[in-house]
């Protein structure tokens, strides 16, 4: 089986390129620009270059044919609207990475099943993902184009730790805050249900529907069951470096407007994390007989800060987003003041 990863060494995409490149029968292609395939087996095809350079890529995947093609990079409907030209008549199936940002975030239920309705006036990230998969969608209705639709939620590998709010340069600043047990700001009252999904588990569900008929035309979520608080999932980095958690409930439309555009919390938050998300699970293991995610977040962050600590390039300090914090605590403590 023939499979091509656009992308293939990001968050989400590492996990899945080292587990295909091992499985038997799976001969692995990637189209990227190289950046990190030395993370990757030689068994790997490198296509080295950018996939919007049309011209080359075609020229390159000339002869080939691929049982799957996975698109982790597509974010602009343009995106997948090149991979159709690229790729219909190309491949037996064409895999869309969208996101679970894509639901309505005001559903009527907070368990969330792949009929939930697409909605999200909050975040374009998401808008422009619910247009791709319009775009594939109508592909599929009226060429046959053999898409399937893959929406993981907030999914991390061992390079980042996955919090709510931080900073332009990652989650290093808010880490650096719980070690020092400064104050640390989480959005709302910290109570609303978040489930965070380990890139190794995504990857078990991600590879069940390649090469599988029946999955075109279809939509899945990959996530854990697990659902816990903002507040225990900052307890647990704490718990870590057997430090206090102190922590500092904003609400996330303060934190929007303190942030008068500096950082997209409009979109992160209103359009994403501030909402408790029960994720239904049923299409996928119905799909992947026996996937059920293992990782749980105790194991996950641990394993997240022990890369963390052990690699220098994963501690981007980030003075714009500690000054920040500091005052929007300033702020708001000044104005409980007032009020005595």
């Amino acid at each position: 089986m023939k499979v091509l990863l656009i992308g293939g060494t990001g968050t989400i995409s590492t996990a899945i390129s080292r587990k295909l490149a091992t499985m038997y029968g799976v001969e692995l292609f990637l189209i990227n620009r190289g950046t990190r395939n030395c993370i990757l087996p030689d068994t790997v095809h490198f296509l080295t270059a950018d996939i919007n350079d049309e011209n080359t890529i075609s020229r390159m995947i000339e002869e080939l044919n691929f049982d799957a093609v996975c698109e982790f990079i597509g974010f602009e409907p343009s995106d997948v609207e090149r991979d159709f030209r690229l790729f219909n008549g190309k491949t037996l199936q064409y895999i869309f990475i969208s996101s679970a940002s894509a639901y309505n975030k005001m559903p009527p239920s907070p368990v969330i099943t792949e009929g939930t309705s697409l909605k999200n006036p909050y975040w374009d990230y998401a808008r422009k993902k619910m247009d791709c998969e319009e775009f594939l969608m109508r592909m599929y209705r009226e060429c046959e184009f053999p898409v399937t639709i893959v929406r993981p939620s907030h999914t991390y590998d061992e390079r980042k730790v996955p919090l709510a709010i931080h900073g332009k340069n990652g989650t290093w600043q808010v880490i650096k805050r719980i070690m020092e047990e400064k104050p640390v700001i989480i959005n709302g009252d910290g109570t609303s249900l978040w489930t965070i999904t380990s890139s190794e588990d995504f990857a078990k569900g991600f590879i069940g529907p390649i090469g599988n008929r029946k999955a075109i035309g279809e939509a899945f979520h990959i996530t854990s069951d697990v659902s816990i608080s903002w507040t225990q999932i900052y307890q647990i980095v704490a718990n870590y470096f057997g430090v206090s958690l102190h922590p500092y409930y904003v609400s996330s439309q303060f934190l929007i407007r303190a942030s008068d555009g500096l950082y997209d919390f409009n979109g992160e938050l209103w359009g994403d994390k501030a909402h408790t998300v029960l994720f239904d699970n049923s299409k996928i293991k119905n799909a992947v007989p026996g996937f059920c995610a293992t990782v749980t977040p105790e194991e996950g962050i641990r394993r997240t800060l022990d890369w963390c600590l052990s690699h220098k390039e994963c501690q981007k300090e980030d003075e714009e987003f500690d000054r920040w914090c500091d005052r929007v605590i300033s702020v708001l403590n000044q104005a409980v003041s007032n009020f005595k």
